[in-house]
């Protein structure tokens, strides 16, 4: 099994460059670079549709040959105020040049033409709370399925509090059987508050063959090519999270754990 916990790059370049064939599946990639002021990244979209999200400062982004100007308006993540994006869709390209320190991701996956270059957000994205307890945690919903916004992407962003889990109870979307279930692979960016922190991420599937239990700290990137992917942040320390996800379809159908299923009917009350 490919390694599932990345650790961010400390050299030059991005912190991370996650691609389909490095991740051993076929459909998500991920970068995260970190910009100084006047810094610029660059590159041509191919055969695949991209989502650039500023999880933090401020970028001129330009794509397609149309600059969209300097967008970003939130200096630091945990201050949960929605995040600007930009789609781009394949047979484009694009270019982000910081205009302050900045944290740029790059989502991408398949693109169909289907859809052109747009701004997503922040406009019409509203924090969300979910769960109950100690389970309650906070949604950017930048581009699920319910923005038709993207061919294959499905992007949200995930504020995990102090002491409480996430991603829970375990679930999983390893199975291409709509409306039952969807494929979908699945990247974890982490970041805690305060940084020196961490968070625990485990990775099993029901029948043991793949099962991973991490510490993952500030900047990590979690796969999740199957199984169930719960992951919890201590007492003290504060979790966000980006998730990316594509499959052979852009719907998420999950199941849970059948053994902790009772935890979600019972919050459904």
């Amino acid at each position: 099994m490919t390694n599932l916990h990345r650790k961010p790059n400390t050299n030059t370049g991005p912190l991370h460059d996650i691609s389909p064939e490095d991740a051993g599946w076929g459909y998500v990639g991920f970068a995260i670079h970190r910009l100084s002021v006047g810094d610029t990244v660059s590159a041509k979209t191919d055969d695949r549709e991209v989502i650039l999200v500023l999880v933090e400062g401020k970028a001129r982004l330009a794509a397609g040959g149309h600059d969209y100007g300097q967008m970003g308006e939130r200096m630091d993540v945990f201050e949960r105020t929605p995040p600007h994006c930009l789609y781009i869709p394949n047979g484009s390209d694009w270019t982000a040049t910081a205009t302050t320190e900045c944290i740029l991701a790059v989502c991408s996956a398949p693109g169909k033409g289907g859809h052109d270059a747009a701004v997503i957000g922040p406009l019409g994205i509203a924090l969300e709370e979910r769960g109950r307890g100690t389970n309650t945690r906070f949604i950017n919903n930048i581009a699920m399925e319910g923005r038709d916004v993207a061919d294959s992407l499905l992007v949200t962003e995930v504020f995990t509090p102090s002491g409480h889990w996430s991603s829970y109870p375990p679930h999983r979307h390893d199975e291409d059987d709509f409306p039952n279930m969807t494929y979908l692979e699945e990247t974890y960016y982490h970041r805690l508050n305060p940084s020196q922190g961490f968070g625990i991420q485990r990775v099993f599937t029901e029948d043991g063959s793949l099962d991973e239990t991490m510490s993952v700290g500030n900047h990590d990137v979690v796969l999740v090519p199957k199984g169930h992917h719960p992951c919890a942040a201590p007492y003290g320390y504060e979790m966000y999270y980006l998730n990316v996800m594509a499959g052979p379809i852009r719907k998420w159908r999950f199941k849970n754990h059948p053994d902790h299923d009772w935890i979600y009917q019972r919050d459904q009350d």
